[in-house]
């Protein structure tokens, strides 16, 4: 596993602190009735797959910029600005989230989604539970949106739908504790989880600093067409 995955699925184990006292209550409510624990166990992870899958494709379809900017030789930029966005978002968390909100069209999309994801919660068929995870990582979340802008410092499309499966994978332990030990996860414990959030918030944002700092431009065909040849007599 390279640096820029490891960073991902770190990320992804701090953000669970987060998803566990906002999106918690979502697997809390899975039904998972009286069947055995393979059965919970499968529908917890059917649940988490389509989580993350969507974690995936969001990183794919971005992946494309990352690329783009990794050939004008703006990587180095963006790896900063996303850190900065991190460290930021510690320290001034509503300042940034009113930076990451979404349109109004997106709003009632939001809202639909919602909706939908409601009536997947009634439903007992394994596919609902994928249908719901895959829903459910469309939802509006702070720490998924840093997580995107990171997943273009990779560079590449491929890169960037790693990058996002790492984070999602990264945040599959708790994730999958709150469905077997619900009992647990109290409203007290899953604010205490929040609070740890920051802290590891803080130091990613600090590497993707020190990661743009560091990073070497790309040299492209244009500019290796500039390049001016030397020639060296005898």
């Amino acid at each position: 596993m390279d640096s820029i995955n490891f960073l991902a699925i770190t990320m992804g184990l701090m953000s669970s602190f987060h998803c566990v006292g906002m999106c918690g209550p979502i697997v809390l409510a899975l039904p998972l009735g009286n069947g055995t624990r393979l059965h919970q166990f499968i529908r917890i992870s059917i649940y988490n797959t389509g989580r993350i899958l969507t974690y995936s494709a969001l990183g794919l379809a971005l992946g494309s910029v990352g690329s783009t900017l990794a050939w004008i030789g703006y990587l180095r930029y963006l790896s900063i600005l996303a850190g900065a966005l991190m460290i930021a978002y510690v320290f001034w968390p509503a300042h940034v989230n009113r930076f990451l909100h979404m349109p109004g069209f997106w709003s009632k999309t939001v809202q639909r989604l919602k909706k939908s994801m409601s009536k997947r919660l009634k439903s007992r068929n394994l596919s609902s539970s994928m249908i719901l995870g895959a829903l459910n990582g469309l939802l509006p979340c702070g720490l998924v949106y840093l997580a995107l802008v990171s997943s273009v410092v990779t560079g590449d499309i491929i890169g960037g739908s790693t990058y996002m499966l790492f984070f999602g994978l990264g945040t599959l332990p708790a994730m999958m504790a709150v469905g077997f030990f619900r009992q647990w996860f109290t409203p007290f414990m899953r604010t205490r989880m929040r609070q740890l959030t920051p802290v590891m918030l803080c130091l990613a944002g600090i590497w993707l600093v020190a990661r743009g700092v560091v990073i070497q431009y790309p040299v492209t065909s244009s500019q290796q067409g500039r390049q001016i040849p030397i020639c060296h007599g005898k």
